[in-house]
């Protein structure tokens, strides 16, 4: 038993080595905020990051149309038509559904 400690460098049986060890391991492994969390919510910033772009270009778009709408009675009209089946008082619609 004597020989094993002896073969063991005394800067591994510092005090002070050893407490920062045992903060190393415990801040990378037992911490609730371990390095396998730290990955997990830097995966989900990436993907809101993602999710943030996407919904700016998404407004955007929608205020463009929005412009247009209001700039232009007879895009407005058309949507009207084809996007919420709105009809004048005088026509009738029909709508077509293509079958499979």
């Amino acid at each position: 038993m004597k020989h094993l400690l002896d073969r063991i460098p005394s800067f591994f049986k510092n005090f002070y080595f050893l407490s920062i060890l045992f903060f190393i391991v415990w801040l990378a492994f037992v911490d609730s905020n371990d390095l396998f969390m730290q990955a997990s919510l830097s995966g989900k910033k990436s993907e809101l990051i993602k999710a943030k772009s996407f919904y700016q270009e998404r407004i955007l778009q929608v205020k463009n149309d929005q412009a247009a709408l209001n700039n232009n009675p007879d895009l407005l009209e058309k949507m009207a038509r084809e996007k919420y089946l709105m009809k004048k008082e005088n026509e009738d619609l029909f709508i077509v559904v293509k079958g499979d």
